[in-house]
């Protein structure tokens, strides 16, 4: 079997540091050390073998549709309402909110502040804690 990794996850941008520091927010992964404000090309470099870095690239046009991919985060420590709380707080928007009525289920769908979709899952604990309820 021939197996082709991932080795970025890359994202248009009109300023790639900017969007670089709010992803290294959600994500925890540094911004590359040769990279700095102003540059074309930002990386946040994950650490990790096998995990792929997400790579920001300078563009002139704006974002016009839905992205037709977008990250799922799933919350390593916390809930899911905080992390939107934490995210929004770092100048995300919320698009669509899809939680249930219950505030169980369900997940919200953010914007970067570049218009990038992603969404914010429950938490392994939140979802721990209802499979076992």
């Amino acid at each position: 079997m021939f197996v082709n990794p991932v080795r970025h996850i890359t994202f248009d941008a009109h300023d790639p540091y900017k969007a670089a520091e709010f992803w290294s927010a959600v994500t925890g992964f540094p911004i590359h050390p040769d990279d700095a404000v102003g540059d074309d090309e930002v990386l946040l470099d994950p650490g990790q073998p096998n995990v792929p870095g997400l790579l920001f690239i300078r563009v002139p046009d704006a974002k016009t549709l839905k992205n037709r991919v977008h990250l799922d985060i799933q919350p390593a420590t916390g809930t899911r309402d905080e992390a939107v709380e934490r995210l929004v707080g770092l100048g995300a928007t919320v698009v669509d909110d899809r939680r249930a009525e219950d505030g169980v289920l369900g997940w919200v769908v953010l914007a970067d502040p570049e218009g990038n979709e992603l969404c914010i899952e429950r938490s392994a604990g939140e979802r721990a804690a209802s499979s076992s309820a």
